[in-house]
């Protein structure tokens, strides 16, 4: 973006002392003489399709390659009001929401990247967040504003304002930042809304107690919303390598569900959770202390495209509730330091990499075995006892992807077959 814009970008900002003119008023109550929002006509991802009013777009293909700008700089305050119009499941993640302060008529549509996050928001001049999948339905007004401190806030329909991230420059002019992704197919702008502090109703912002201003739920574990996808059973087709299985890794009635030959190359990464032990040669990986907040492990190596990665289920506890969940990522676990691991693995989608998490949803007992593959149109397939459960969630293959799972609930141990 750096030739687009005319030069590199700055990582300097600019105080409100130093440029005056460059400060965003704060609005008085009342209205304010301002033209109305809308989209940037010309800088936009080549999926997005808009309307003749610049009001309504829409991402006609893939998941990504959509992200989009307002028209004209916001004002501190200024309540950017978007209602979701479509919704198209199977992908994963939805709404990125932000601001920017390069102007993106300066900006060439051709070198805008396929998402605002990790790739814009590693730039300078560009803060986005993704809006929590379970906001990301069709009729939610989505409204989101920066304050003279440069938190970002959001609230959803009529619920009260959460804090959303903090970090904005708001010493020059910034314009709002919309990435259509994932989830969310179709948003329509309506009419923003500037209301400062000492306007804003009783259960706004700062008639709420600090606390409130969190995501918070009551239960902390993994949380994820999953597509209502018809599914149709589709089979497997696992092709036979080299390397038979080692017969004493099995012991099994499911066994049999297993192609005859596996490759045996595959490992549990050594960076892992606290709060979760790997054994045998890395293949194991199991539960300590009955302690769930942290027991993340990844695959050594990345996925390959059309593999199939076969997973026991060696230890269950009926007597709990929960269950395995899993995901892929573009991170390399080798660049992370086990306290970089959450105790919420639903924040992981917050990080600047790709990260997808999904739960599986069938019963699982001791001696199941799941097959997890990704195939070249970026389909995540689950296999159940040699059944096919169908596609679960759409990702990007474009890049290396490493595969991870979480322990929780009833699933306490899990063995990698190969």
């Amino acid at each position: 973006l750096s030739d687009s814009i005319g030069g590199s970008f700055s990582a300097s900002s600019h105080r409100c002392h130093h440029k005056q003119k460059h400060c965003l008023p704060i609005p008085q109550c009342g209205t304010l003489s301002i033209s109305p929002l809308l989209f940037h006509p010309h800088t936009k991802g080549s999926q997005i399709i808009m309307d003749t009013t610049q009001k309504a777009v829409k991402r006609q293909a893939s998941f990504c390659n959509a992200i989009t700008f307002s028209n004209r700089p916001i004002v501190i305050y200024e309540q950017v009001r978007l209602k979701i119009t479509k919704k198209q499941c199977c992908w994963s993640g939805a709404l990125r929401l932000g601001f920017t302060s390069k102007d993106p008529s300066r900006i060439n549509p051709d070198t805008l990247p396929k998402y605002a996050c990790p790739d814009l928001v590693s730039q300078s001049g560009f803060w986005a967040k993704a809006l929590p999948e379970e906001f990301a339905n069709e009729g939610n007004i989505i409204a989101f504003w920066v304050d003279k401190k440069g938190r970002v806030f959001y609230r959803v329909n009529d619920s009260a304002a959460m804090l959303f991230f903090s970090g904005v420059r708001t010493a020059e002019p910034l314009w709002a930042l919309i990435d259509v992704y994932g989830l969310t197919r179709g948003v329509q702008l309506l009419d923003s809304e500037i209301i400062p502090p000492d306007c804003l109703r009783p259960r706004s912002f700062t008639a709420i107690r600090r606390p409130s201003l969190r995501r918070e739920t009551e239960d902390t574990r993994l949380s994820v919303s999953l597509c209502d996808l018809n599914l149709q059973e589709e089979t497997f087709q696992v092709t036979a390598t080299t390397c038979p299985i080692p017969q004493n890794s099995l012991n099994s009635q499911h066994s049999h569900l297993l192609p005859s030959q596996l490759e045996s190359d595959l490992r549990f990464h050594h960076l892992r959770g606290p709060h979760v032990k790997i054994l045998d040669d890395q293949t194991v990986a199991r539960l300590e202390h009955a302690r769930e907040e942290r027991t993340l492990v990844f695959t050594s190596r990345p996925l390959r495209i059309n593999e199939t990665i076969f997973v026991k289920i060696n230890k269950s506890n009926a007597v709990r509730t929960g269950t395995l969940s899993y995901g892929v990522t573009s991170c390399d676990p080798s660049t992370l330091r086990p306290s970089d691991l959450p105790y919420n693995p639903e924040s992981l989608v917050d990080r600047k990499e790709f990260w997808v998490i999904c739960r599986v949803v069938v019963p699982l007992q001791s001696g199941d075995i799941l097959g997890f593959m990704v195939n070249s149109d970026g389909e995540l397939h689950l296999s159940h006892n040699g059944a096919g459960t169908g596609m679960q969630v759409c990702v990007d293959c474009s890049q290396p992807l490493w595969m991870f799972f979480v322990l929780h609930g009833a699933v306490t141990q899990i063995r990698l077959l190969g």
